[in-house]
């Protein structure tokens, strides 16, 4: 039988992401998303849901209810589930620093209610059948690197006071491993972060190819680099070895799962950080043979299914705005998507 797990997604933040602002294209909107997502087709094969960011101006983190049931018609009218939402914990979108201040962290946790109170309704209106509720530190490298291990521990506090709230939601958080963000900017901080929050029913890691990438090269740890400062790229042994050692680390943590391609680089946009390049899954430059290296993640060391997750999601953000309408960008993603499933996935009835 042709395996029809993990579902297939589509991300709709890249709309939103390194989008507005000065110097920045506008926003892409959710109806956009929603319609080349639910357009993209091959060989019969379609995406099955969306991810979303519940931020304005795609979804309100202060939809009411009758705002939350009008979104589930709208994503069940294009024949699609809705997987994963990311919780608005930054300052400019109304959260606060894990780190901060006890009322920026109040504001962190806040968002993150707000967010499983809205993951939790379209759960029960049926059209959220998985998926975890998103959240990082909310702060950046440089800030805390002025003192690692205070803020550590309160990164840790802050995220158990969320994992409270999710639970109680009936939701789990999953933490983005993505080098702009302090406290988890490096694979073994990123492992360290979780150990110390303890919550492993309620709290797990989301991973995300093109970011975990960059996690290799110590982007912005040097000391836990796991490729050598002059790594020629030729050398496929050396980089499997390298993801080998994080995904040993991180993969037993991982809920959440969003497949990427990078060019080893970095970029910024709008008002995003520099971070991994996200890069189209034919570009050239591209670093990762998707499809064996996705392995890496979705199988354990003995190569057994992990079936960690029921979804996997494509994320592409900082794309042009015209890439981003293009048809053809979306079978191309909707294609390796398939690649992976066939690879490293599985049937159910």
């Amino acid at each position: 039988m042709v395996n029809n797990f993990p579902k297939l997604h589509n991300a709709a933040w890249p709309g939103l992401v390194g989008k507005g602002g000065p110097d920045a294209e506008p926003p892409i909107d959710l109806d956009t998303m929603l319609d080349v997502t639910a357009s993209a087709e091959v060989d019969g094969v379609r995406f099955d849901g969306i991810d979303l960011f519940l931020c304005d101006p795609h979804v309100s983190i202060d939809s009411s209810a009758d705002d939350v049931k009008l979104l589930a018609e709208k994503v069940q009218a294009k024949n699609l589930v809705i997987g994963s939402v990311v919780a608005p914990v930054w300052p400019p979108t109304g959260g606060g620093s894990a780190m901060g201040s006890s009322a920026e962290r109040k504001l962190f946790v806040t968002q993150v209610r707000k967010a499983c109170d809205i993951a939790r309704q379209l759960r029960e209106l049926g059209v959220r059948p998985y998926g975890v509720v998103r959240v990082d530190s909310a702060a950046s490298p440089t800030e805390w690197a002025a003192d690692p291990e205070a803020n550590t521990r309160t990164i840790a506090e802050t995220f158990r006071e969320a994992c409270d709230v999710a639970a109680d939601y009936g939701e789990r958080l999953a933490a983005e491993g993505e080098i702009c963000w302090g406290g988890m900017h490096s694979w073994r901080e990123m492992v360290k972060l979780l150990e110390l929050v303890d919550r492993p029913t309620s709290i797990g890691f989301q991973a995300d190819m093109a970011h975990t990438l960059l996690y290799t090269l110590g982007y912005n740890a040097p000391e836990d680099s796991l490729l050598p400062p002059d790594y020629d790229w030729s050398d496929l042994s050396l980089l499997d070895e390298a993801l080998k050692k994080m995904t040993a680390a991180l993969r037993p943590w991982t809920i959440d799962f969003h497949v990427a391609q990078n060019d080893a680089t970095v970029k910024g946009s709008g008002s995003h950080d520099r971070t991994g390049r996200h890069c189209l899954p034919t570009d050239p430059n591209g670093k990762l043979d998707i499809p064996r290296h996705a392995g890496f993640w979705l199988r354990d060391e003995d190569g057994n299914l992990t079936k960690a997750f029921r979804h996997i999601c494509w994320d592409g953000c900082m794309f042009p705005n015209e890439t981003m309408v293009q048809p053809k960008t979306w079978t191309d993603v909707l294609s390796v998507m398939i690649a992976v499933r066939d690879a490293h996935g599985w049937y159910e009835d």
